[in-house]
């Protein structure tokens, strides 16, 4: 057989022969190797190694990746006898679906996972314009099981960090909510994702490698990935500043958005503790090159929460801090009204406090926006839902 079989989709007769697999067993306390967790070349490697010849990564990643088929027994370009130890060997379940609330007329749905080693997640789909011409989907992801970042208003954050998560890990999220749109499980009928947040559970940036592993897969064309465009993919710090400069030299063109949350130092380094290794003008600067190297727009996400940090000269001198760096076109502001969680002092700012933190902002010239917020009643504040059901 020629590698160009797939090229014709032909069919393999049910009586073929069955080829031998070497079967791999999962790392210990790590979750089993999946084929999200390799790249195209670390696909074929262990496709010869289970001793079937190298073409059929292609086709492994077209179904899982393409077709978002997850049942072997539709892959009938492979061998009948060999499908289901295939499937076995190297997509194993990953994540487990514990619960999954909707609201906003079905077209937000929060899922929360249950990883192999009890460790739970969430992810959020969010359907803009369902049913109408433009559509488009957002998916939250997670890259870590908890946050060690310990910001004193997150929900994850109080709960402290479990583990990083694998890259297949990550990737497996996307490909769920890809494969609900795509089966029209969600209001709207059959679609697909266009935007993926790394704004979810976890610092992404405190998992570097599995992170960035794990977009170059959502990026890269059929068959090898999921094709999603780069420029559709936001990935959130707290500011950990030699990640980002790091993701400078990545050749990503994705969009950097850094979790600020206050314009200064004693008020921040409470907030985000992390600010006491490095400071505001660390963090800025650092987001500065990244927008200047890339010429990506880097996006400051503000969470407003109520007489904390929602002063209107809180918002003249975030103008200040931002326009030391040039104009504006290298910067947006994202403000965020607080998803409050039970029992926490933290909550969002009165309305009045947001439209002059608002004002001041557009008097600087700074472009801003406030994020249309959803989920507030399916537990929305990120980790809310895995920390009610712990």
């Amino acid at each position: 057989m020629s590698e160009k079989i797939y090229d014709h989709e032909k069919v393999v007769p049910d009586d073929a022969p069955a080829l031998p697999l070497v079967m791999q067993a999962p790392r210990r306390g790590k979750p089993p190797e999946h084929w999200s967790d390799l790249d195209a070349d670390g696909r074929r490697e262990r496709i010869r190694a289970a001793g079937l010849p190298a073409f059929r990564a292609s086709q492994l990643s077209r179904h899982w990746y393409e077709r978002l088929d997850d049942d072997p027994s539709g892959w009938t370009d492979l061998p009948a006898a060999v499908r289901a130890a295939v499937a076995d060997q190297f997509f194993p379940t990953l994540l487990t679906p514990v619960r999954t609330l909707g609201c906003d007329d079905g077209t937000t749905v929060k899922s929360l996972w249950r990883l192999h080693d009890g460790a739970l997640v969430e992810s959020v789909l969010m359907r803009y314009g369902a049913g109408r011409p433009g559509s488009r989907s957002t998916i939250c992801i997670s890259s870590q099981a908890g946050c060690g970042m310990a910001c004193p208003f997150c929900a994850t954050g109080q709960g402290g960090l479990q583990r990083n998560m694998s890259t297949a890990e990550i990737v497996e999220q996307v490909v769920a909510g890809a494969r609900a749109l795509a089966r029209g499980e969600v209001t709207g009928g059959p679609g697909r994702i266009n935007n993926v947040v790394f704004m979810g559970m976890g610092e992404p940036m405190a998992n570097y490698r599995s992170v960035i592993a794990a977009i170059r897969t959502l990026v890269a064309p059929a068959p090898d990935g999921l094709g999603i465009g780069a420029r559709g993919i936001t990935l959130s710090t707290v500011g950990l500043v030699p990640r980002i400069q790091q993701l400078t030299e990545e050749g990503l063109p994705i969009t950097l958005a850094v979790s600020l949350h206050a314009p200064d130092d004693e008020l921040r380094d409470t907030l985000v503790p992390i600010n006491t290794r490095h400071k505001v003008d660390e963090v800025v600067d650092a987001a500065w090159e990244y927008a200047r190297v890339t010429k990506r727009r880097v996006s400051i996400e503000y969470a407003l929460i109520k007489d904390i940090n929602d002063q209107a000269w809180r918002a003249d001198e975030l103008a200040r801090v931002l326009k030391r760096r040039g104009d504006w076109g290298w910067v947006h502001v994202n403000l965020i009204p607080l998803n409050p969680t039970p029992g926490s002092k933290w909550t969002a700012s009165r309305p009045e406090d947001e439209r002059e933190f608002v004002r001041r902002l557009e008097a600087h010239g700074v472009p801003v926006t406030v994020r249309d917020t959803r989920g507030r009643e399916i537990d929305g504040a990120c980790g809310q839902l895995a920390a009610s059901e712990a």
